[in-house]
C-alpha cells in the first residue's frame, strides 16, 4: 500500500534518478563518501568534525574537552564490560540504565524525556556537572570492576549501581 525506506534506501533512489535535478545531491553523497574514505586513513579528521560540529553547535571549548573525553572513558568501561561477560548491546544498555537510575533517579530513555529530547545524543545535551557525574560513575565502576572481577550482567549489575551511587552522592553534595 506504501513504498517506504530508510535514510540508505533514499539516497539510493536518489543515486539511481536520471535528473540533473539530483545532481547537487548526487554530489553531496560524493563528497561524504570521499571524507568518510579520508577519515578512515586518518581518524583524526573525524575528531576534528566531531569537534567543528560541536562548535557549530553553540558548545564551548571546555564542554567539547570534556565530552570527547567521556567518549574515550566510556569505550574503556564497555571493553572491561565486555571483559567480564556482557555480550550484547541490550546488556550494555541496562547496566547504563542502572547508572543513570542510580545517580539521576531516571532511566536513559526518561532522562532525554525530562530534557525534551528525541533521537539527539542524551550526553550531547548534558551540561558540564552532568557530564562529569557519569564520568564519576563510569571511572567508579571502571575501578570497582577491576577489584571486584564481576561476571555476567547480573554482577555488573551491582557494580553499576554501586559507581552510580558514588556519583549521586556527589550530586547530592553539590545540590547541598
Amino acid at each position: 500500500m506504501t513504498d517506504v525506506c530508510d535514510i540508505e534506501g533514499m539516497f539510493r533512489i536518489i543515486e539511481s534518478i536520471p535528473s540533473k535535478n539530483a545532481e547537487p545531491i548526487k554530489i553531496w553523497l560524493a563528497k561524504l563518501g570521499k571524507e568518510r574514505i579520508d577519515e578512515a586513513f586518518d581518524p583524526s579528521i573525524a575528531v576534528q568534525r566531531a569537534i567543528e560540529i560541536y562548535r557549530v553547535k553553540g558548545y564551548d571549548e571546555d564542554w567539547i574537552a570534556k565530552r570527547i573525553k567521556s567518549l574515550q572513558e566510556r569505550k574503556k568501561l564497555t571493553d572491561i564490560w565486555k571483559e567480564n561477560g556482557i555480550e550484547n548491546n541490550k546488556e550494555y544498555a541496562i547496566l547504563t540504565n542502572e547508572i543513570y537510575k542510580e545517580w539521576s533517579g531516571m532511566t536513559a530513555k526518561e532522562y532525554k524525556q525530562y530534557k525534551g529530547l528525541r533521537k539527539e545524543s542524551l550526553r550531547d545535551n548534558m551540561d558540564n556537572i552532568e557530564l562529569i557525574l557519569t564520568d564519576l560513575s563510569e571511572e567508579a565502576i571502571k575501578r570497582l570492576a577491576a577489584k571486584q572481577k564481576p561476571n555476567g550482567l547480573k554482577e555488573n549489575i551491582k557494580v553499576a549501581k554501586m559507581g552510580g551511587h558514588v556519583a549521586k552522592v556527589a550530586r547530592e553534595d553539590i545540590e547541598k
